[in-house]
């Protein structure tokens, strides 16, 4: 039992998940992601916190107002890591998508459980991914910024 509690402290630890997380998901997320910037707005159906990384890419997490983060939204030169923004289970939908379509740079997921959008090219990268089931009632996706 001693020699495996050395071995659990070298495994990396789990990306928290943003994609569907709580509010202080956020706060990690701007931690393990070093943003220079935190800002928030809040508004009538939701709150919008925008982390700048020090890349020069924006990222917009938005949460409903039970506090999840329904709606996730990057636009810079330098793709943010994804696997941070959306969760391991997120991130995996995204990623096997991803590999079935060798040769494409866009990716379109649409699921009952995610929706997702990653497009780009060299110097702009921008995508957005969202859970159906926690927008907020009478918010559309295509109104995120």
């Amino acid at each position: 039992m001693k020699a495996v509690l050395p071995l659990l402290l070298l495994l990396p630890l789990a990306a928290h998940a943003t994609l569907g997380g709580g509010a202080d998901s956020i706060d990690t997320d701007g931690s393990r992601l070093h943003s220079a910037r935190h800002a928030a707005e809040a508004g009538a159906a939701y709150a919008t916190h925008t982390l700048e990384l020090p890349t020069g890419t924006t990222v917009r997490e938005f949460l409903n107002a039970s506090g999840a983060v329904f709606a996730v939204s990057w636009s810079g030169p330098f793709p943010p890591d994804l696997r941070q923004l959306l969760g391991d289970s997120y991130y995996q939908q995204y990623h096997d998508t991803a590999l079935a379509r060798p040769g494409r740079h866009a990716v379109h997921l649409r699921q009952s459980g995610l929706m997702l959008d990653v497009g780009g090219h060299a110097r702009h990268f921008s995508g957005r991914a969202w859970v159906p089931g926690l927008l907020p009632a009478g918010v559309s996706a295509a109104g995120l910024p």
